[in-house]
């Protein structure tokens, strides 16, 4: 990875919207194409003291998106913070941490209840069973079926909350 140093940007991915939808490539592409978001979008990685820091710190970035189609995690607050935990057991930043903990901060009493109870003690789990997810040249796993993926790999989606519990 350090060597080829590959890049998750539009001219890379954009095959990925003409897979068939049981493939890892199109689960990606609707999760993104139903966010509207880009993989262009992201800004770069400043104030890194080398660059290949700076590229490890912007691969990060950059496959946040799969980690979010690979684990089911949606965007939202308790989305976006159930999968910072994850973040953290795979690269050990403390950045992570504190945005779990910055997150629930603005969760409502609800929220956390739902996240504490249900997404947390999932997610730590999750992130302590899949594989070292740093190290995965995603792309080219765009043209296999997203279910052999998650096995591959150990990850386990999220489950979906009980429905008294939302």
């Amino acid at each position: 990875m350090l060597v080829e140093r590959p890049r998750v940007i539009s001219a890379n991915v954009g095959h990925a919207w003409e897979l068939p939808p049981n493939t890892f490539g199109a689960a990606y592409a609707k999760f993104m194409g139903s966010r509207n978001f880009s993989p262009d979008d992201r800004p770069p990685v400043r104030f890194m003291e080398t660059e290949e820091i700076a590229y490890v710190a912007t691969r990060a970035r950059e496959v946040h998106d799969f980690w979010h189609t690979l684990f089911g995690l949606p965007t939202n607050l308790i989305g976006e913070s159930a999968l910072k935990v994850i973040e953290f057991e795979q690269m050990l930043l403390p950045m992570c941490a504190l945005s779990v903990v910055g997150g629930t901060a603005r969760f409502t009493a609800k929220q956390r209840k739902l996240f504490y109870q249900h997404y947390f003690p999932w997610a730590l789990q999750a992130g302590v069973k899949c594989s070292d997810l740093m190290c995965i040249y995603y792309e080219r796993h765009f043209n296999e079926d997203l279910e052999d993926v998650r096995r591959k790999w150990g990850i386990i989606p999220a489950p979906p909350p009980q429905q008294h519990a939302v």
